[in-house]
This record gives C-alpha cells, structure tokens and sequence, in this order.
C-alpha cells in the first residue's frame, strides 16, 4: 500500500492506534496476573492518547515531545509472533504486546523516513520513541517473569 498523502499517512497511523487499543482492551480481559490487568487498560488508554494526537495533527495542531534514549532489550527480536487468542496464557499475551509495539515502532520510523517534512518527522520521531517506551515495558515483564522463570 502507497499513501501519497499527508491525510492518508495520517489515516493509516490512526487505524493502526485504534487497532492497539482494541488489543490491549482485549489483552486487559485475557490476563489474570495481578497489575497486568490494569497495566494493559494503561497502555489501552496511552494509544488511544496517540490516536488523540494524530488527530490533532490533521486539524493543524502538532504536539511536542521530548526527547529521550530508550533501552531496549531485545528481547522481541528473539521472539516469534503469536495470534491472539482467547486462551492465551500470559507469555504469549507479552510476546503479543511486545511484537505490536515494535510494529508500532517500526511504521513510525519509517513514517518518519518517508516525509520531508521536519515537523511532521519530528512528531513521528516522538510516537516512536513513545512506542518504545511500551516496548521496554513489556519486554522487562518478560524478562523478569518468563525469562527468570525458566
């Protein structure tokens, strides 16, 4: 798929936030690890908050982010997709979260490298680097409970 666009660029990216939230609304009803629950119903709310942004932006109005260096395990890399079930146990509900954030990732780096427009880089530099952030969190879920589990 081609967006020639500004607007269909624009349309794409909210598709793919409304896309996030409903999975991490579907993943907040699947897990039964304590905290989880809420942290999936967060993470929900934070892509709807991009969403919000990507909005913002098509009506003229260009949010700021700050910038900041984001570790990153690497531990999606290692990982293989899953689908989402509904019996899904609570590492695949990880690898799910971990795989769409890099995806996340991924289409706003490369949303940033297709324009040339400095600002609207710089906005997709910054809900990327903010999917990162969602990506370190899952990724140290993992870490700490599947990966020192085994």
């Amino acid at each position: 798929m081609e967006l020639r666009t500004v607007d269909e660029i624009l349309d794409f990216a909210i598709d793919r936030e409304q896309d996030a939230h409903d999975l991490y609304a579907t993943l907040a009803d699947s897990v039964r690890r304590p905290g989880m629950r809420e942290a999936f119903l967060a993470f929900a709310k934070e892509e709807a908050g991009h969403k919000a942004k990507l909005i913002s932006i098509r009506e003229g109005i260009l949010p700021e982010f700050e910038t900041e260096k984001i570790q990153d395990l690497k531990v999606g890399e290692l990982l293989e997709d899953v689908q989402p079930t509904p019996g899904m146990n609570y590492q695949q509900a990880l690898q799910l979260a971990i795989k769409a954030e890099q995806r996340a990732h991924d289409l706003y780096t490369g949303l940033a490298a297709a324009t040339d427009d400095a600002t609207l880089r710089s906005v997709f530099d910054g809900l990327a680097q903010e999917e990162t952030k969602h990506k370190l969190f899952f990724e140290t879920e993992y870490d700490e409970v599947v990966l020192e589990g085994n």
